[in-house]
């Protein structure tokens, strides 16, 4: 049976077919609409960077002819077929480009044992002469889109990527069938340019955005201004980041990825009172804490300024990028409550957002992560969620990401969002979280359990926080979008592992081993306690109590299997290395083996810690602190090895962070903003919003030898004082930890290289 939610899309684009025909009047020239076929160039020039410059070797067919930018650019699964011509040239035919992306890597994958990774790369170098496909290769999608990334991995992950990286990202995502995207950089110059259109000047503008590592909470009016006495965001990363973003969205448009553009959330400087001192605004409420950065001002989407606004967001980007996308974000309380919960306002407000929208592209589809209904969802009653997403008639003109649905999936409860079209996601990361983790019966038979039960699912995706490692559960998501069945988990990770290592002579029995006691263990969690990726008890704030953590949040620090498991994984590894020394050459094995050494160290430092609580405990009791050395001693010693092992490889290091943070560092006024930027967002975000310390904590040698090791390091010794005094001052010892924490913040951007020392630098 066919599920409705392609007839769904398919219509949708039906619908809107004679809004968008160019020869209706009044609609603007640069949205008319016309078939025109698309050029494969963005695939070939795909090929010649993932096989060594040899794209003359394929031939690539589109099998459909598309509206290029209609309503919906994907109106039905695809499907690619790979064979071989008679001039001996490998012939890929697909009805997208992406779906020649998919093709191309099925070839590779299924003829080369060649695929491309996050941090590494291609696992190995292709042959100068390709060989033939050793049989016809075939694949269709099971849902029309394959969505990818979340609003604030723009500032976990990407907020220092340069050019090269975003291409090696794009390549990443084409290559695995992802065909709709958030690009999501540099659009203060869309916010700089149309306040300046409204009247307000950049001393009026600049100190209403936030710092380079946290504006994707300013753009969702979570905060406002940059914070640590640093200055203003400058002209120079405004202008930079959007010259960026063309790139970004010119190399989406090649690959076949359509662009999810940024709409105007409805948040505003405070100068909004000059410029329209009758525009209705509201402010938003304090959040997580930070109360003096925090409730900008809301500017009522019923009034002409928010609607003008609009139009200025949508017009200026077309006129940038081109008429690619209609498919806009658009989260307006996005962790905060709207000041009025009456249906009929939350309609309005809504409906006035989707009107405003049609007025600058008749075309228009709103997208909103679906996480606010979770989030706030004692105050997204049913009714209040049907309310405002049916304030937007006609229900193809929306689109939701269910943004958590591997543990907290709403389209149950809203039937699927009452008809409208919704994307099944995986959250899975929260801030850049390093810890081995991952669910993934979770995202195999649920998501196709989900397409089977609500008629208008029509895509999967990954909505991670941060890109920060446990690849394969990605890879496992999008690669369930192009089958019919639950992918067999014991199969796919054999074939994951044979790829990812397959530059290595030979790939050792006890490899395979090691990797299918981390499918059972790490990797197929099923503790409810542990949700989602936790954070490492060495990465807190030490103190005697609160550190054993479950449930959401804030996140759990709790190890959701036998920690023995990771042992014997790692002599696993180890033995697979001593049989084959190639494999220390292979990237993927030396990233792999790094990570899952510092994991297991990590799991130790957590029964170190539980040692020195209860010696601490009867030190002070006995008053004898000999033990309390020792143990002491041995946590910290601990922190020094793991910092030894991270050190080993360059994508678990501090150094690389603040190296490309650098980079963007071109002018002086930059320089002290970004180091701090950078410094903060991985530690104590700053001082003065305590709720979000340590959320996005790195597992990175140079952040262990010089900020975990110094606050523990304080804090035992801090223990060790308190013995003779026979009480501990927590608040005193909490305030010269926090003093050591504000005063890293400004070190720039260089780590002192070596072991700790006595002062943990």
């Amino acid at each position: 049976m066919v599920n409705l939610a392609y007839a769904l899309v398919t219509g949708a684009a039906l619908i809107f077919s004679v809004v968008a025909n160019p020869v209706k009047q009044d609609l603007p020239p640069h949205l008319a609409q016309q078939a025109v076929p698309q050029s494969v160039d963005g695939i070939k020039g795909l090929a010649n960077r993932l096989f060594g410059g040899h794209a003359d070797q394929f031939e690539f067919s589109l099998t459909e002819e598309h509206e290029r930018w209609s309503r919906w650019n994907q109106p039905s699964n695809d499907n690619y077929t790979v064979t071989v011509t008679t001039n001996g040239k490998i012939i890929i035919k697909g009805t997208t480009l992406s779906a020649l992306a998919r093709g191309l890597r099925h070839y590779a994958t299924d003829t080369l044992l060649l695929d491309d990774y996050w941090f590494i790369g291609p696992s190995r170098k292709p042959p100068a002469s390709l060989p033939l496909p050793n049989s016809t290769l075939t694949g269709a999608s099971v849902v029309p889109w394959r969505y990818n990334l979340n609003t604030v991995t723009f500032s976990y992950t990407f907020v220092w990527y340069q050019w090269e990286d975003w291409e090696k990202l794009l390549d990443w995502a084409a290559w695995r069938g992802v065909n709709i995207q958030l690009a999501w950089v540099g659009y203060e110059k869309i916010f700089l340019e149309s306040f300046r259109e409204l009247g307000m000047t950049d001393a009026e503008i600049l100190p209403f955005f936030s710092g380079p590592a946290f504006q994707a909470w300013n753009r969702f009016g979570n905060i406002r201004g940059s914070w640590g006495g640093v200055g203003d965001l400058t002209i120079s990363w405004i202008e930079k980041q959007f010259g960026l973003q063309k790139k970004i969205v010119a190399r989406m448009v090649d690959l076949g990825i359509t662009p999810v553009l940024p709409a105007f959330p409805g948040f505003v400087p405070d100068a909004i009172k000059r410029v329209r001192p009758n525009a209705p605004v509201t402010r938003a409420p304090v959040w997580e804490g930070a109360y003096n950065y925090s409730r900008s001002y809301f500017i009522s989407p019923l009034d002409g300024t928010s609607a003008r606004l609009q139009n200025l967001f949508i017009s200026k980007q077309i006129q940038a990028f081109g008429n690619v996308t209609n498919i806009y974000t658009l989260d307006q309380f996005n962790e905060m409550q709207p000041t009025n919960g009456t249906n009929a306002y939350l309609s309005s407000v809504s409906n006035h957002t989707y009107a405003a929208l049609t007025a600058a592209n008749p075309a228009a589809i709103w997208l909103m992560q679906g996480w606010l209904f979770h989030n706030s969802r004692q105050f997204w009653t049913d009714s209040r969620i049907q309310a405002y997403l049916g304030g937007v008639k006609d229900k193809t003109s929306s689109l939701i990401l269910d943004l958590y649905s591997e543990n907290a999936p709403q389209w149950q409860r809203t039937q699927g969002y009452y008809g409208r079209p919704w994307i099944w996601c995986q959250l899975h990361n929260w801030g850049g979280n390093m810890n081995l983790f991952g669910q993934i019966s979770k995202t195999t038979g649920p998501p196709l359990s989900a397409l089977n039960n609500s008629n208008s699912l029509v895509g999967f995706g990954i909505s991670a926080e941060g890109l920060a490692g446990n690849e394969v559960v990605y890879d496992l998501l999008l690669d369930q979008a192009w089958s019919k069945t639950a992918i067999n988990t014991v199969g796919y990770f054999q074939n994951w592992v044979s790829r990812r290592y397959s530059a290595a002579a030979s790939i050792p029995n006890s490899l395979f081993h090691a990797w299918e006691l981390l499918r059972k263990h790490v990797y197929d969690n099923t503790d409810a306690a542990v949700p989602k990726t936790p954070v490492s008890i060495y990465q807190l704030r030490p103190s005697l109590f609160g550190l054993n953590r479950t449930g959401q949040w804030p996140a759990p620090t709790k190890i959701h299997y036998d920690p023995a498991i990771l042992t014997q994984v790692r002599t696993l590894m180890g033995n697979a290395s001593a049989e084959d020394a190639s494999l220390l050459n292979t990237p993927g094995f030396k990233f792999d083996l790094v990570d899952i050494t510092r994991q297991a160290i990590t799991n130790e430092f957590a029964d170190d810690y539980a040692d020195l609580v209860t010696t601490f405990k009867s030190a002070i009791n006995n008053n004898v602190t000999t033990d309390l050395v020792a143990k002491g001693q041995k946590l910290l010693n601990r922190l020094e090895s793991l910092d030894a092992v991270l050190s080993t490889n360059e994508h678990f290091t501090l150094e690389q962070w603040l190296s490309r943070a650098q980079s963007w560092a071109d002018s002086p006024a930059l320089k002290d903003q970004i180091s701090l930027n950078a410094r903060s967002q991985v530690t104590v975000w700053f001082v003065e919003i305590p709720d979000l310390n340590d959320y996005s904590a790195r597992a990175w040698s140079g952040l262990v030898r010089s900020y975990y090791w110094q606050r523990w390091s304080i804090f035992v010794n801090g223990l060790i004082e308190a013995v003779p005094t026979g009480a501990l001052n927590e608040k005193a010892l909490s305030d010269k930890i926090r003093i050591f924490e504000k005063e890293w913040q400004y070190r720039g951007f260089n780590v002192p290289s070596g072991t700790v020392n006595a002062r943990g630098t």
